[in-house]
Protein backbone atom coordinates (compact mmCIF):
# COMPACT_ATOMS: atom_id res chain seq x y z
CA UNK A 1 0.00 0.00 0.00
CA UNK A 2 2.88 2.02 0.72
CA UNK A 3 3.64 1.64 -2.89
CA UNK A 4 0.71 3.38 -3.83
CA UNK A 5 0.41 6.26 -1.51
CA UNK A 6 3.95 6.67 -3.38
CA UNK A 7 2.48 6.69 -6.84
CA UNK A 8 -0.52 9.03 -5.49
CA UNK A 9 1.49 11.63 -4.54
CA UNK A 10 3.36 11.53 -7.74
CA UNK A 11 0.50 12.00 -9.60
CA UNK A 12 -0.48 14.85 -7.42
CA UNK A 13 3.13 16.50 -8.66
CA UNK A 14 2.13 15.57 -12.25
CA UNK A 15 -0.97 17.85 -11.53
CA UNK A 16 0.88 20.60 -9.27
CA UNK A 17 3.26 21.44 -11.44
CA UNK A 18 1.70 21.90 -14.56
CA UNK A 19 -0.69 24.39 -12.62
CA UNK A 20 2.14 26.15 -10.48
CA UNK A 21 3.82 26.95 -14.16
CA UNK A 22 0.35 28.22 -15.42
CA UNK A 23 -0.10 30.52 -12.46
CA UNK A 24 3.46 32.15 -12.37
CA UNK A 25 2.76 33.19 -16.26
CA UNK A 26 -0.45 34.31 -15.42
CA UNK A 27 0.01 36.43 -12.14
CA UNK A 28 4.05 37.35 -12.80
CA UNK A 29 5.76 35.58 -10.26
CA UNK A 30 9.59 35.75 -10.00
CA UNK A 31 9.76 32.27 -9.57
CA UNK A 32 11.99 30.19 -12.39
CA UNK A 33 10.00 27.40 -13.80
CA UNK A 34 12.62 24.73 -11.84
CA UNK A 35 11.78 26.41 -8.31
CA UNK A 36 8.15 26.22 -9.48
CA UNK A 37 9.11 22.09 -9.15
CA UNK A 38 10.91 21.93 -6.70
CA UNK A 39 8.13 23.47 -4.35
CA UNK A 40 5.52 21.44 -6.09
CA UNK A 41 7.76 18.00 -5.40
CA UNK A 42 8.24 19.15 -1.99
CA UNK A 43 4.63 19.82 -1.18
CA UNK A 44 3.32 17.03 -2.83
CA UNK A 45 6.15 14.72 -1.16
CA UNK A 46 5.57 16.24 1.86
CA UNK A 47 1.46 15.66 1.51
CA UNK A 48 2.37 12.00 0.55
CA UNK A 49 3.98 10.96 3.67
CA UNK A 50 0.84 12.76 6.02
CA UNK A 51 -1.07 10.77 3.60
CA UNK A 52 0.12 7.54 4.20
CA UNK A 53 1.29 7.87 8.10
CA UNK A 54 -2.68 8.68 8.55
CA UNK A 55 -4.03 6.14 6.15
CA UNK A 56 -1.72 3.29 6.07
CA UNK A 57 -1.35 1.53 9.35
CA UNK A 58 2.11 -0.20 8.17
CA UNK A 59 3.46 2.65 6.37
CA UNK A 60 6.83 1.99 4.51
CA UNK A 61 8.04 5.58 3.59
CA UNK A 62 11.16 4.53 1.64
CA UNK A 63 9.02 2.22 -0.41
CA UNK A 64 6.48 5.12 -0.90
CA UNK A 65 9.75 7.64 -1.28
CA UNK A 66 11.14 5.64 -4.16
CA UNK A 67 7.83 5.13 -6.31
CA UNK A 68 7.68 9.06 -5.86
CA UNK A 69 11.22 9.95 -7.09
CA UNK A 70 10.57 7.44 -9.47
CA UNK A 71 7.89 9.27 -11.35
CA UNK A 72 9.04 12.52 -10.34
CA UNK A 73 12.73 12.33 -11.70
CA UNK A 74 11.24 11.04 -15.36
CA UNK A 75 9.00 14.32 -15.43
CA UNK A 76 12.19 16.33 -14.47
CA UNK A 77 13.60 14.92 -17.20
CA UNK A 78 10.67 15.40 -19.40
CA UNK A 79 10.48 18.93 -18.64
CA UNK A 80 14.14 19.21 -18.97
CA UNK A 81 14.40 17.75 -22.53
CA UNK A 82 11.72 20.30 -23.99
CA UNK A 83 12.35 23.69 -22.05
CA UNK A 84 14.48 25.67 -23.44
CA UNK A 85 15.61 23.08 -26.13
CA UNK A 86 17.13 24.97 -29.16
CA UNK A 87 16.98 22.14 -31.26
CA UNK A 88 13.24 21.78 -30.47
CA UNK A 89 12.80 25.77 -31.15
CA UNK A 90 14.88 24.88 -34.63
CA UNK A 91 12.37 22.21 -35.42
CA UNK A 92 9.46 23.91 -34.28
CA UNK A 93 10.50 27.21 -36.22
CA UNK A 94 10.12 24.82 -38.93
CA UNK A 95 6.85 23.81 -38.74
CA UNK A 96 5.70 27.03 -38.49
CA UNK A 97 7.09 28.43 -41.92
CA UNK A 98 4.49 27.38 -45.05
CA UNK A 99 6.85 25.42 -46.69
CA UNK A 100 8.11 23.38 -43.62
CA UNK A 101 11.69 23.90 -44.66
CA UNK A 102 14.35 26.36 -44.96
CA UNK A 103 18.32 26.24 -46.12
CA UNK A 104 20.56 26.22 -42.53
CA UNK A 105 21.55 29.83 -43.69
CA UNK A 106 18.62 30.92 -42.90
CA UNK A 107 18.28 29.12 -39.58
CA UNK A 108 21.45 30.16 -38.44
CA UNK A 109 21.00 34.28 -39.65
CA UNK A 110 17.94 34.61 -37.91
CA UNK A 111 16.90 31.78 -35.45
CA UNK A 112 19.66 30.89 -33.57
CA UNK A 113 20.81 34.35 -32.74
CA UNK A 114 17.59 35.23 -31.54
CA UNK A 115 17.42 31.82 -29.38
CA UNK A 116 20.89 32.66 -27.65
CA UNK A 117 19.76 36.57 -26.97
CA UNK A 118 16.79 35.22 -25.48
CA UNK A 119 19.44 33.05 -23.31
CA UNK A 120 21.44 36.16 -22.34
CA UNK A 121 18.76 38.44 -21.30
CA UNK A 122 18.17 35.36 -19.04
CA UNK A 123 21.67 35.18 -17.60
CA UNK A 124 21.31 39.41 -17.13
CA UNK A 125 17.69 38.72 -15.19
CA UNK A 126 18.89 36.67 -12.97
CA UNK A 127 22.34 38.93 -12.33
CA UNK A 128 24.84 36.08 -13.70
CA UNK A 129 26.00 38.61 -16.29
CA UNK A 130 25.63 42.36 -16.38
CA UNK A 131 26.28 44.74 -19.91
CA UNK A 132 29.38 46.13 -19.93
CA UNK A 133 29.72 48.44 -23.53
CA UNK A 134 29.25 46.12 -25.99
CA UNK A 135 30.65 42.45 -24.32
CA UNK A 136 28.70 41.00 -21.41
CA UNK A 137 30.57 40.26 -17.83
CA UNK A 138 30.10 37.93 -15.30
CA UNK A 139 28.90 38.93 -12.25
CA UNK A 140 30.16 37.65 -8.65
CA UNK A 141 26.61 35.62 -8.75
CA UNK A 142 28.19 34.42 -11.98
CA UNK A 143 31.25 33.39 -11.19
CA UNK A 144 30.65 31.34 -8.39
CA UNK A 145 27.42 29.88 -10.44
CA UNK A 146 29.99 29.40 -12.67
CA UNK A 147 32.60 27.90 -9.95
CA UNK A 148 29.75 25.67 -8.65
CA UNK A 149 28.69 24.18 -11.68
CA UNK A 150 32.41 23.70 -12.60
CA UNK A 151 32.58 21.60 -9.41
CA UNK A 152 29.52 19.80 -9.95
CA UNK A 153 30.82 18.72 -13.62
CA UNK A 154 34.02 17.55 -11.85
CA UNK A 155 32.49 15.53 -9.24
CA UNK A 156 30.27 14.07 -12.12
CA UNK A 157 33.29 13.23 -14.49
CA UNK A 158 32.11 15.70 -17.08
CA UNK A 159 35.12 16.74 -19.11
CA UNK A 160 34.16 19.39 -22.17
CA UNK A 161 31.57 18.30 -23.84
CA UNK A 162 32.36 20.56 -26.83
CA UNK A 163 28.60 21.01 -27.55
CA UNK A 164 29.60 24.50 -29.28
CA UNK A 165 33.33 23.36 -30.49
CA UNK A 166 33.31 24.10 -34.07
CA UNK A 167 36.98 23.81 -34.64
CA UNK A 168 36.93 20.68 -36.87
Amino acid sequence: MSFVVGFLAAVAFALLAPALQLMARARGWTFGPVMLLAIAAVLTHGLGVMFGTLVVPQFQYWNAASIFGFFVMGYVFAFGAVYKSVSLDILLGLLDRPERKAPLSDIAERQVPALFQGRIGNLVEGGLVEPVDSRFAATAAGRTMADRVGQLRRAFGIGDTSLYDFSD
